[in-house]
Protein backbone atom coordinates (compact mmCIF):
# COMPACT_ATOMS: atom_id res chain seq x y z
CA UNK A 1 0.00 0.00 0.00
CA UNK A 2 1.16 3.51 -0.77
CA UNK A 3 0.01 6.17 1.66
CA UNK A 4 -0.32 9.90 1.17
CA UNK A 5 1.94 10.46 4.14
CA UNK A 6 0.77 13.84 5.40
CA UNK A 7 -2.90 12.80 5.27
CA UNK A 8 -2.21 9.34 6.64
CA UNK A 9 -0.41 10.88 9.62
CA UNK A 10 -3.28 13.34 10.03
CA UNK A 11 -5.61 10.38 10.61
CA UNK A 12 -3.63 9.33 13.69
CA UNK A 13 -3.02 12.85 14.94
CA UNK A 14 -6.72 13.64 14.67
CA UNK A 15 -7.59 10.49 16.66
CA UNK A 16 -5.17 11.49 19.44
CA UNK A 17 -6.29 15.12 19.52
CA UNK A 18 -10.00 14.26 19.49
CA UNK A 19 -9.50 11.83 22.38
CA UNK A 20 -7.51 14.48 24.21
CA UNK A 21 -10.47 16.83 23.89
CA UNK A 22 -12.74 14.09 25.24
CA UNK A 23 -10.69 13.65 28.43
CA UNK A 24 -9.99 17.37 28.86
CA UNK A 25 -13.72 18.00 28.96
CA UNK A 26 -14.28 15.15 31.42
CA UNK A 27 -11.54 16.60 33.65
CA UNK A 28 -13.21 20.03 33.54
CA UNK A 29 -10.27 21.75 31.90
CA UNK A 30 -11.35 25.12 30.55
CA UNK A 31 -11.82 25.59 26.82
CA UNK A 32 -10.15 25.53 24.39
CA UNK A 33 -9.51 21.83 24.89
CA UNK A 34 -6.95 21.63 22.10
CA UNK A 35 -4.63 23.98 20.25
CA UNK A 36 -5.90 22.68 16.91
CA UNK A 37 -8.01 25.49 15.36
CA UNK A 38 -9.99 23.16 13.09
CA UNK A 39 -11.10 20.86 15.90
CA UNK A 40 -11.93 23.92 18.00
CA UNK A 41 -14.08 25.37 15.23
CA UNK A 42 -15.98 22.45 13.72
CA UNK A 43 -18.07 19.61 15.05
CA UNK A 44 -16.40 16.18 14.96
CA UNK A 45 -17.45 12.83 16.34
CA UNK A 46 -15.45 11.27 19.15
CA UNK A 47 -12.59 8.91 18.36
CA UNK A 48 -14.75 6.18 19.94
CA UNK A 49 -18.24 5.87 18.47
CA UNK A 50 -19.74 4.74 21.79
CA UNK A 51 -18.67 8.04 23.42
CA UNK A 52 -20.82 10.20 21.17
CA UNK A 53 -23.86 11.80 22.79
CA UNK A 54 -26.46 9.84 20.81
CA UNK A 55 -24.68 6.51 21.31
CA UNK A 56 -24.42 7.25 25.03
CA UNK A 57 -28.14 7.94 25.21
CA UNK A 58 -28.86 4.70 23.35
CA UNK A 59 -26.65 2.61 25.62
CA UNK A 60 -27.70 4.16 28.91
CA UNK A 61 -31.33 5.19 28.36
CA UNK A 62 -32.61 2.86 25.67
CA UNK A 63 -30.77 -0.43 26.18
CA UNK A 64 -29.71 -0.59 29.83
CA UNK A 65 -32.23 1.63 31.61
CA UNK A 66 -33.23 -0.38 34.70
CA UNK A 67 -36.85 0.76 34.38
CA UNK A 68 -37.23 -0.78 30.94
CA UNK A 69 -37.89 -4.38 29.98
CA UNK A 70 -34.86 -6.60 29.45
CA UNK A 71 -36.85 -8.87 27.14
CA UNK A 72 -34.79 -9.34 23.96
CA UNK A 73 -37.67 -8.53 21.64
CA UNK A 74 -38.40 -5.34 23.59
CA UNK A 75 -34.74 -4.29 23.55
CA UNK A 76 -34.47 -4.84 19.80
CA UNK A 77 -37.69 -2.89 19.21
CA UNK A 78 -36.36 0.06 21.19
CA UNK A 79 -33.01 0.02 19.38
CA UNK A 80 -34.65 -0.02 15.96
CA UNK A 81 -37.16 2.71 16.80
CA UNK A 82 -34.52 4.98 18.29
CA UNK A 83 -31.91 4.45 15.57
CA UNK A 84 -34.28 4.85 12.64
CA UNK A 85 -34.63 8.52 13.64
CA UNK A 86 -31.34 8.64 15.57
CA UNK A 87 -32.46 11.73 17.45
CA UNK A 88 -32.81 11.98 21.22
CA UNK A 89 -35.45 14.69 21.00
CA UNK A 90 -37.68 12.56 18.76
CA UNK A 91 -37.57 9.66 21.21
CA UNK A 92 -38.38 11.95 24.12
CA UNK A 93 -41.17 13.59 22.12
CA UNK A 94 -42.84 10.21 21.64
CA UNK A 95 -42.51 9.28 25.31
CA UNK A 96 -43.80 12.65 26.49
CA UNK A 97 -46.86 12.38 24.25
CA UNK A 98 -47.48 8.76 25.27
CA UNK A 99 -46.99 9.65 28.97
CA UNK A 100 -45.28 6.31 29.48
CA UNK A 101 -42.19 4.34 28.49
CA UNK A 102 -42.05 3.25 24.87
CA UNK A 103 -42.65 -0.48 24.57
CA UNK A 104 -44.13 -3.06 22.26
CA UNK A 105 -47.32 -3.04 24.32
CA UNK A 106 -48.04 0.58 23.43
CA UNK A 107 -46.62 0.48 19.90
CA UNK A 108 -49.50 1.60 17.69
CA UNK A 109 -48.76 2.61 14.13
CA UNK A 110 -51.46 5.29 13.93
CA UNK A 111 -50.69 6.85 17.32
CA UNK A 112 -46.94 6.99 16.73
CA UNK A 113 -47.42 8.28 13.19
CA UNK A 114 -49.82 11.02 14.29
CA UNK A 115 -47.48 12.21 17.06
CA UNK A 116 -44.60 12.51 14.60
CA UNK A 117 -46.76 14.15 11.94
CA UNK A 118 -48.05 16.76 14.37
CA UNK A 119 -44.48 17.60 15.32
CA UNK A 120 -43.48 17.90 11.67
CA UNK A 121 -46.47 20.17 11.00
CA UNK A 122 -45.02 22.64 13.52
CA UNK A 123 -41.67 22.64 11.73
CA UNK A 124 -39.91 20.06 13.89
CA UNK A 125 -37.33 17.86 12.14
CA UNK A 126 -37.76 14.28 13.40
CA UNK A 127 -34.68 12.78 11.71
CA UNK A 128 -31.03 13.39 12.43
CA UNK A 129 -28.76 14.76 9.74
CA UNK A 130 -26.06 12.21 10.62
CA UNK A 131 -27.49 9.41 8.46
CA UNK A 132 -29.14 9.57 5.07
CA UNK A 133 -31.95 7.04 5.43
CA UNK A 134 -33.93 5.74 2.48
CA UNK A 135 -37.20 7.50 1.73
CA UNK A 136 -39.05 5.24 -0.72
CA UNK A 137 -42.71 4.26 -0.41
CA UNK A 138 -41.76 0.64 0.12
CA UNK A 139 -44.72 -0.06 2.41
CA UNK A 140 -47.19 2.03 0.46
CA UNK A 141 -47.28 5.16 2.62
CA UNK A 142 -46.73 8.70 1.40
CA UNK A 143 -44.69 9.80 4.39
CA UNK A 144 -41.15 8.65 5.11
CA UNK A 145 -41.76 8.14 8.82
CA UNK A 146 -44.83 6.01 8.12
CA UNK A 147 -42.82 3.63 5.95
CA UNK A 148 -40.17 3.40 8.65
CA UNK A 149 -42.76 2.62 11.33
CA UNK A 150 -44.18 -0.04 9.04
CA UNK A 151 -40.65 -1.45 8.59
CA UNK A 152 -40.20 -1.77 12.35
CA UNK A 153 -43.57 -3.46 12.65
CA UNK A 154 -42.60 -5.90 9.91
CA UNK A 155 -39.26 -6.76 11.49
CA UNK A 156 -40.27 -7.02 15.13
CA UNK A 157 -43.97 -7.89 15.22
CA UNK A 158 -44.59 -9.88 12.04
CA UNK A 159 -41.20 -11.51 11.38
CA UNK A 160 -39.93 -11.77 14.96
CA UNK A 161 -36.48 -11.05 13.54
CA UNK A 162 -34.95 -11.11 17.02
CA UNK A 163 -35.04 -14.92 16.91
CA UNK A 164 -32.85 -15.01 13.82
CA UNK A 165 -30.49 -12.41 15.28
CA UNK A 166 -30.07 -14.39 18.51
CA UNK A 167 -29.27 -17.53 16.52
CA UNK A 168 -26.71 -15.73 14.32
CA UNK A 169 -23.17 -17.10 14.51
CA UNK A 170 -21.37 -13.86 13.73
CA UNK A 171 -21.71 -10.09 13.56
CA UNK A 172 -21.52 -10.39 9.78
CA UNK A 173 -24.55 -12.69 9.77
CA UNK A 174 -26.49 -10.15 11.86
CA UNK A 175 -25.53 -7.50 9.31
CA UNK A 176 -26.89 -9.59 6.43
CA UNK A 177 -30.13 -10.37 8.28
CA UNK A 178 -30.78 -6.66 8.73
CA UNK A 179 -29.70 -5.80 5.20
CA UNK A 180 -32.41 -8.10 3.80
CA UNK A 181 -35.01 -5.53 4.74
CA UNK A 182 -35.96 -2.55 2.57
CA UNK A 183 -35.12 1.03 3.51
CA UNK A 184 -31.95 -0.16 5.24
CA UNK A 185 -28.86 0.20 3.09
CA UNK A 186 -25.49 -1.41 3.66
CA UNK A 187 -24.15 1.32 5.92
CA UNK A 188 -27.31 1.57 8.03
CA UNK A 189 -27.39 -2.21 8.44
CA UNK A 190 -23.82 -2.12 9.76
CA UNK A 191 -24.66 0.68 12.19
CA UNK A 192 -27.69 -1.21 13.50
CA UNK A 193 -25.71 -4.43 13.88
CA UNK A 194 -23.16 -2.51 15.96
CA UNK A 195 -25.89 -0.97 18.12
CA UNK A 196 -27.54 -4.34 18.73
CA UNK A 197 -24.11 -5.69 19.68
CA UNK A 198 -23.98 -3.08 22.47
CA UNK A 199 -26.87 -4.94 24.10
CA UNK A 200 -27.06 -8.40 25.66
CA UNK A 201 -28.97 -9.78 22.68
CA UNK A 202 -25.70 -10.74 20.98
CA UNK A 203 -22.06 -10.57 21.97
CA UNK A 204 -19.60 -10.56 19.07
CA UNK A 205 -16.13 -9.10 18.71
CA UNK A 206 -16.52 -5.68 17.07
CA UNK A 207 -13.33 -6.33 15.11
CA UNK A 208 -14.75 -9.46 13.52
CA UNK A 209 -16.64 -7.53 10.86
CA UNK A 210 -16.62 -4.06 9.35
CA UNK A 211 -17.50 -2.18 6.21
CA UNK A 212 -16.75 1.35 5.04
CA UNK A 213 -19.51 3.91 4.79
CA UNK A 214 -19.47 6.69 2.16
CA UNK A 215 -17.54 9.08 4.42
CA UNK A 216 -14.98 6.42 5.29
CA UNK A 217 -14.49 5.64 1.61
CA UNK A 218 -13.66 9.30 0.98
CA UNK A 219 -11.26 9.29 3.92
CA UNK A 220 -9.50 6.16 2.69
CA UNK A 221 -9.05 7.63 -0.78
CA UNK A 222 -7.41 10.69 0.79
CA UNK A 223 -5.10 8.68 3.05
CA UNK A 224 -3.99 6.17 0.41
CA UNK A 225 -2.60 6.76 -3.06
CA UNK A 226 -2.60 3.04 -3.84
CA UNK A 227 -4.12 0.21 -1.81
CA UNK A 228 -2.50 -2.62 -3.81
CA UNK A 229 -5.86 -4.22 -4.40
CA UNK A 230 -6.83 -4.32 -0.75
CA UNK A 231 -10.48 -3.65 -0.04
CA UNK A 232 -11.70 -0.86 2.20
CA UNK A 233 -12.57 -3.50 4.78
CA UNK A 234 -8.99 -4.82 4.65
CA UNK A 235 -7.65 -1.31 5.19
CA UNK A 236 -9.90 -0.66 8.20
CA UNK A 237 -8.76 -3.94 9.74
CA UNK A 238 -5.12 -3.01 9.07
CA UNK A 239 -5.58 0.32 10.84
CA UNK A 240 -7.22 -1.42 13.80
CA UNK A 241 -4.40 -3.96 14.11
CA UNK A 242 -1.55 -1.45 13.70
CA UNK A 243 -2.83 1.48 15.76
CA UNK A 244 -0.32 1.11 18.59
CA UNK A 245 2.68 1.08 16.25
CA UNK A 246 1.40 4.11 14.33
CA UNK A 247 0.84 6.18 17.47
CA UNK A 248 4.35 5.25 18.63
CA UNK A 249 5.86 6.09 15.26
CA UNK A 250 4.44 9.61 15.45
CA UNK A 251 5.23 10.03 19.15
CA UNK A 252 1.55 10.49 19.97
CA UNK A 253 0.28 9.91 23.48
CA UNK A 254 -3.05 8.37 22.54
CA UNK A 255 -5.26 7.92 25.59
CA UNK A 256 -7.49 4.91 25.00
CA UNK A 257 -11.01 4.40 26.31
CA UNK A 258 -9.95 3.28 29.77
CA UNK A 259 -7.74 0.56 28.29
CA UNK A 260 -10.02 -0.35 25.39
CA UNK A 261 -8.22 0.21 22.05
CA UNK A 262 -9.91 1.56 18.95
CA UNK A 263 -12.24 -1.01 17.42
CA UNK A 264 -12.94 -1.52 13.72
CA UNK A 265 -16.12 0.57 13.93
CA UNK A 266 -14.07 3.39 15.47
CA UNK A 267 -11.34 3.22 12.82
CA UNK A 268 -14.07 3.22 10.18
CA UNK A 269 -15.59 6.35 11.71
CA UNK A 270 -12.18 8.01 11.99
CA UNK A 271 -11.74 7.77 8.23
CA UNK A 272 -15.01 9.69 7.90
CA UNK A 273 -13.86 12.32 10.39
CA UNK A 274 -10.47 12.56 8.68
CA UNK A 275 -12.25 13.27 5.41
CA UNK A 276 -14.12 16.10 7.15
CA UNK A 277 -10.97 17.45 8.77
CA UNK A 278 -9.11 17.47 5.44
CA UNK A 279 -11.77 19.67 3.85
CA UNK A 280 -10.46 22.48 6.03
CA UNK A 281 -6.82 21.41 6.44
CA UNK A 282 -6.14 20.25 2.88
CA UNK A 283 -8.79 21.83 0.61
CA UNK A 284 -6.68 20.97 -2.43
CA UNK A 285 -7.74 17.32 -1.99
CA UNK A 286 -10.85 17.23 -4.10
CA UNK A 287 -13.93 15.16 -3.25
CA UNK A 288 -17.68 15.50 -3.57
CA UNK A 289 -17.78 17.27 -0.18
CA UNK A 290 -16.08 20.65 0.00
CA UNK A 291 -16.96 22.10 3.40
CA UNK A 292 -17.63 20.92 6.95
CA UNK A 293 -21.32 21.45 7.59
CA UNK A 294 -21.51 21.94 11.35
CA UNK A 295 -19.65 24.33 13.64
CA UNK A 296 -18.76 23.14 17.11
CA UNK A 297 -21.05 24.31 19.91
CA UNK A 298 -20.47 22.69 23.32
CA UNK A 299 -23.54 21.33 25.06
CA UNK A 300 -23.84 22.57 28.66
CA UNK A 301 -25.23 19.27 29.91
CA UNK A 302 -22.46 16.94 31.07
CA UNK A 303 -22.65 13.28 30.06
CA UNK A 304 -22.51 10.64 32.78
CA UNK A 305 -20.58 8.20 30.63
CA UNK A 306 -21.68 4.59 30.65
CA UNK A 307 -20.62 1.78 28.33
CA UNK A 308 -21.89 -1.76 27.70
CA UNK A 309 -21.19 -3.63 30.97
CA UNK A 310 -19.66 -6.52 29.06
CA UNK A 311 -16.74 -4.23 28.16
CA UNK A 312 -15.76 -4.18 31.85
CA UNK A 313 -14.67 -0.54 31.91
CA UNK A 314 -17.51 1.15 33.80
CA UNK A 315 -15.78 0.91 37.19
CA UNK A 316 -12.82 2.83 35.74
CA UNK A 317 -15.21 5.32 34.16
CA UNK A 318 -16.96 5.93 37.49
CA UNK A 319 -13.63 6.43 39.23
CA UNK A 320 -12.60 9.07 36.70
CA UNK A 321 -15.96 10.84 36.81
CA UNK A 322 -16.01 10.80 40.62
CA UNK A 323 -12.53 12.32 40.75
CA UNK A 324 -13.63 14.97 38.27
CA UNK A 325 -16.69 15.91 40.36
CA UNK A 326 -14.55 16.20 43.48
CA UNK A 327 -12.15 18.45 41.61
CA UNK A 328 -15.07 20.75 40.76
CA UNK A 329 -15.98 21.01 44.46
CA UNK A 330 -12.41 21.67 45.48
CA UNK A 331 -11.55 24.24 42.86
CA UNK A 332 -14.87 26.03 42.63
CA UNK A 333 -13.86 29.04 44.73
CA UNK A 334 -15.10 32.53 43.79
CA UNK A 335 -12.42 35.06 42.99
CA UNK A 336 -12.24 38.71 44.13
CA UNK A 337 -13.33 41.17 41.49
CA UNK A 338 -10.84 43.96 42.10
CA UNK A 339 -12.69 46.37 39.82
CA UNK A 340 -15.81 46.02 41.98
CA UNK A 341 -13.76 46.65 45.12
CA UNK A 342 -12.15 49.73 43.57
CA UNK A 343 -15.52 51.08 42.49
CA UNK A 344 -16.90 50.58 45.99
CA UNK A 345 -13.86 52.35 47.38
CA UNK A 346 -14.58 55.37 45.18
CA UNK A 347 -18.22 55.46 46.22
CA UNK A 348 -17.29 55.24 49.87
CA UNK A 349 -14.59 57.95 49.78
CA UNK A 350 -16.64 60.26 51.97
CA UNK A 351 -17.20 57.46 54.44
CA UNK A 352 -13.45 56.80 54.45
CA UNK A 353 -12.78 60.43 55.48
CA UNK A 354 -15.50 60.29 58.10
CA UNK A 355 -14.01 57.17 59.64
CA UNK A 356 -10.36 58.17 59.25
CA UNK A 357 -9.49 56.80 62.67
CA UNK A 358 -11.09 53.50 61.92
CA UNK A 359 -8.65 50.61 62.17
CA UNK A 360 -11.29 47.96 61.37
CA UNK A 361 -11.32 46.43 57.91
CA UNK A 362 -14.98 45.78 57.11
CA UNK A 363 -15.78 43.40 54.33
CA UNK A 364 -19.01 41.91 53.13
CA UNK A 365 -19.55 38.23 53.93
CA UNK A 366 -19.20 37.17 50.31
CA UNK A 367 -15.85 38.90 50.01
CA UNK A 368 -14.66 37.38 53.28
CA UNK A 369 -15.02 34.01 51.58
CA UNK A 370 -12.96 35.22 48.66
CA UNK A 371 -10.10 36.57 50.72
CA UNK A 372 -9.67 33.33 52.61
CA UNK A 373 -7.06 31.11 51.01
CA UNK A 374 -8.81 28.56 48.71
CA UNK A 375 -7.95 24.91 48.43
CA UNK A 376 -6.56 24.41 44.94
CA UNK A 377 -6.32 21.13 43.09
CA UNK A 378 -4.24 20.74 39.97
CA UNK A 379 -2.89 18.10 37.65
CA UNK A 380 -0.08 17.25 40.08
CA UNK A 381 -2.56 15.77 42.54
CA UNK A 382 -3.32 12.08 42.33
CA UNK A 383 -6.33 10.01 43.27
CA UNK A 384 -4.66 9.30 46.63
CA UNK A 385 -4.52 13.04 47.38
CA UNK A 386 -8.28 13.53 47.14
CA UNK A 387 -9.30 12.45 50.69
CA UNK A 388 -6.71 14.83 52.16
CA UNK A 389 -7.89 17.65 49.89
CA UNK A 390 -11.48 16.95 50.83
CA UNK A 391 -10.52 17.22 54.53
CA UNK A 392 -8.80 20.54 53.82
CA UNK A 393 -11.89 21.80 52.04
CA UNK A 394 -14.10 20.88 55.01
CA UNK A 395 -11.62 22.54 57.41
CA UNK A 396 -11.63 25.67 55.28
CA UNK A 397 -15.41 25.74 55.25
CA UNK A 398 -15.51 25.61 59.08
CA UNK A 399 -12.80 28.30 59.25
CA UNK A 400 -14.89 30.53 56.98
CA UNK A 401 -17.89 30.06 59.25
CA UNK A 402 -15.98 30.87 62.43
CA UNK A 403 -14.34 33.88 60.83
CA UNK A 404 -17.69 35.27 59.73
CA UNK A 405 -19.05 34.98 63.28
CA UNK A 406 -16.05 36.85 64.72
CA UNK A 407 -16.35 39.54 62.05
CA UNK A 408 -20.03 40.04 62.75
CA UNK A 409 -19.35 40.41 66.50
CA UNK A 410 -16.66 43.00 65.78
CA UNK A 411 -19.07 44.89 63.56
CA UNK A 412 -21.73 44.92 66.22
CA UNK A 413 -19.24 46.34 68.76
CA UNK A 414 -18.00 49.04 66.43
CA UNK A 415 -19.70 52.43 66.98
CA UNK A 416 -18.35 53.90 63.80
CA UNK A 417 -19.64 51.24 61.44
CA UNK A 418 -23.36 50.79 60.93
CA UNK A 419 -23.53 48.85 57.70
CA UNK A 420 -21.73 46.06 55.81
CA UNK A 421 -20.02 48.43 53.38
CA UNK A 422 -16.51 47.81 52.13
CA UNK A 423 -14.00 50.16 53.77
CA UNK A 424 -10.40 49.84 52.60
CA UNK A 425 -7.79 52.23 53.99
CA UNK A 426 -4.19 52.83 52.91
Amino acid sequence: MQVRQEIFDTYWRFAALRQEVFFNRINNISAPWTSDPIINTYKFCNAYRASDRVSQYLIKNIIYDENRSKNEEEVLFRILLFKIFNKIETWELLENKLCEYISLSNFNFDIYSNILQEAMDTGYVIYTSAYMSCATKEFGYDKKHQNHLALISQMVVKDNVVTRIIRAKSLEEVFYIIQEYPLLGKFMAYQLATDINYSEIIDFDENSFTIAGPGAERGISKCFINTDGKSNTDIIHWMTENQEQEFQRLGLNFKSLWGRPLQAIDCQNLFCETDKYCRAAFPELKSNRKKIKSKFSPTPQLIDYFYPPKWHINDKVKETLSSSLLKIKLIKQPSIDLEIIQERNKKSSSEQRKYSNCQQLVIEDTIIDNLLSPVIINNSHTQEDLPELQEKLEHKSQYNKNTKVKRRKNLQNSESVNSHQLCLFP
